[in-house]
């Protein structure tokens, strides 16, 4: 398959092209928006540490991701309307929700996904922490 024709490929380069990723364990924003999805194959990644029922949720579905890669330095325009953000209070827990004084990890993307598409976006990637390793190296999809 083409590279163009690929099936995930949905004008991501308007804002995704020379992003900056950072890979880190995903955290819920608020209450009421406490899982995300990757912005190319729609993977879902949840914050095991949310709720109980999450974490049960995630130890069901292994499919579900926990860690990925968060888009540093841009959301989307404000103009388009408010872009919520994440409160956290000094335990970790979140607090309310709130528009966002920083323009980081609104959008996410799944580790295959940027083995996938990082030379096609020309991301600059830095790992984070180690605990956010992953356990063997990708090699981007051959269609």
């Amino acid at each position: 398959m083409s590279r163009d024709k690929d099936w995930r490929l949905r004008s991501q380069e308007d804002y995704l092209q020379g992003a900056t990723l950072l890979r880190k364990r995903y955290k819920a924003w608020s209450a009421d928006w406490e899982h995300d999805h990757c912005e190319f194959c729609w993977a879902k990644f949840m914050d095991p540490a949310f709720s109980p029922e999450h974490a049960r949720f995630i130890a069901k579905h292994p499919e579900v991701l926990t860690k990925g890669y968060a888009v540093q330095g841009r959301r989307p325009d404000e103009t388009d309307g408010p872009v919520m953000g994440r409160i956290y209070s000094a335990d970790g827990a979140i607090e309310e929700k709130a528009p966002s004084p920083t323009r980081d990890d609104y959008w996410w993307i799944c580790p295959q996904c940027v083995a996938d598409f990082a030379e096609r976006f020309q991301w600059r990637i830095l790992e984070g922490p180690a605990d956010c390793a992953e356990p063997k190296p990708l090699t981007p999809r051959t269609n």
